[in-house]
């Protein structure tokens, strides 16, 4: 996040900056934290992330630096991607949580 950003427009910028697409965050799904240690068990680095169920805008997916793979995957196929199994129960809980249908 910048100095004075809010967190809303963070997910906003980001995603713009890492994919070329535009969106607009709709709903916060969870907050949680993601700490990197060291060999001594030191933090390297902490990162609170926030997950937010998004709604398309505009743009077209162009991959970043940040995000060299993004794309647009169809929910059927997140099997042929190179995805975390715990990434994809993610995204399936929460599709049900919010009852989309794919």
């Amino acid at each position: 996040m910048e100095v004075g950003e809010t967190v809303k427009e963070a997910v906003v910028r980001e995603i713009l900056e890492e994919t070329g697409v535009t969106v607009k965050p709709v709903k916060l799904i969870t907050v949680f934290d993601s700490i990197h240690r060291d060999e001594d068990d030191g933090v390297r680095y902490h990162y609170i992330l926030f997950e937010y169920l998004c709604e398309y805008v505009s743009g077209e997916v162009t991959p970043s630096s940040d995000a060299p793979d993004a794309r647009w995957v169809e929910f059927s196929d997140l099997d042929s991607i190179d995805i975390m199994p715990s990434t994809k129960r993610f995204l399936l809980k929460v599709l049900r949580q919010e009852n989309i249908h794919i």
